[in-house]
């Protein structure tokens, strides 16, 4: 069975922001719907505590996911430390990364060059920022970029 990456974003002052707590909900919903079996949450400790994967863990909680069936991965920063800091982690090659749709491309890149078979599954937009959007696809272009010229 699969295991899901769900990838770590900001976490504000006042809780999960926008974008983390979509790419939870979606991780749920694949548990739920038999998807995966197993789901790591990524991401370390940004400017608001607690961790990403901590609060990704409780929103999956919330969402009837059980806890044995979610491991954290706290001390990446990056696209690239939140799959390298996992692998340990994984019972199989065959991962589904959740994240978003821009984000993508860039995420099984990384994935790939670690030897995993991978695919991306991302949340709906609902309760994006339009222009927190465009900010985001504006700084994949370049990320892609420099992360495909990059060896291993």
């Amino acid at each position: 069975m699969k295991t899901a990456l769900i990838l770590g974003a900001a976490v504000w002052a006042d809780g999960p922001s926008p974008t983390l707590r979509r790419r939870t909900q979606r991780a749920a919903q694949l548990y739920h719907g038999g998807d995966v079996s197993h789901l790591i949450a990524c991401g370390g400790l940004g400017k608001h505590p607690p961790s990403e994967a901590a609060v990704m863990r409780d929103l999956l909680i919330k969402d009837g996911v059980p806890a044995g069936a979610i491991t954290l991965e706290d001390q990446s920063t990056t696209t690239g430390e939140n799959i390298a800091l996992a692998l340990p982690m994984l019972n199989t090659v065959d991962v589904v990364i959740v994240t978003d749709w821009y984000h993508g491309p860039r995420a099984r890149l990384v994935a790939r060059r670690h030897g995993l078979r991978v695919q991306s599954v991302a949340p709906p937009l609902k309760g994006a920022r339009p222009v927190a959007q465009l900010r985001a696809i504006l700084r994949e272009i370049p990320a892609y970029v420099v992360y495909a010229l990059r060896i291993k």
